[in-house]
């Protein structure tokens, strides 16, 4: 019979990384970056998240830009630091970033809809596959004007890419974050199917 603490001594590493990855995605930059600005409280706002996109709507872009990398960058940065103990450690760090950001525990559980972290997280495990994905995003978002609608493309081509590019270890994270967006955009596929959604740039 295998030794309880030698398997506690085998998967804490783990379960380290998915806990380190999921603090470090829950942290609210948006939030953060809007009260320190003076801004209020973004989830009063707009869609009520605290994601780029809405705060592109408190009028003040380079915030909004700056919002996008931070959280971008928590997944990405959650996944580098990891990957120095194995791909399978990094893989759960950056799953665990983009649930922290999802449902932070700062905030109730409530957290943003995870596309940049998505993004982070993507372009830490395979930089082909994460580039891949954000030029899906650019040139949607730039033919059909749907900041959600591009999302939802390029994180459903995610796994195909992966798949293409045959990185399997990360093409089963890939297709549960997209599973993830695709619920957190339920209300955004809604107004998409009753031609209700905003396009970029619409006041």
């Amino acid at each position: 019979m295998p030794s309880p603490m030698g398997d506690l001594t085998y998967i804490w590493p783990f379960w380290a990384a998915a806990a380190f990855g999921y603090l470090l995605g829950s942290i609210p930059f948006g939030l953060i970056l809007t009260r320190l600005a003076g801004l209020g409280d973004i989830r009063s706002i707009g869609s009520g998240n605290f994601g780029a996109t809405n705060v592109l709507r408190t009028g003040n872009k380079s915030l909004a830009a700056l919002t996008l990398i931070l959280d971008g960058g928590k997944g990405a940065a959650a996944v580098l630091l990891a990957n120095m103990y194995g791909p399978d450690t990094a893989v759960l760090a950056g799953g665990g970033a983009f649930l922290g950001h999802l449902f932070p525990v700062w905030l109730k559980f409530k957290g943003g809809k995870g596309v940049a972290t998505y993004l982070g997280v993507m372009l830490a495990i395979n930089w082909p596959t994460g580039l891949l994905c954000c030029l899906t995003w650019l040139v949607v978002a730039a033919v059909l004007r749907y900041s959600s609608l591009a999302a939802l493309i390029a994180v459903l081509a995610g796994p195909g890419f992966v798949y293409w590019l045959g990185n399997w270890q990360m093409m089963e994270l890939a297709a549960f974050m997209a599973v993830l967006v695709f619920i957190r955009h339920h209300q955004n596929i809604r107004r998409l199917l009753t031609g209700a959604e905003p396009k970029i740039g619409a006041k």
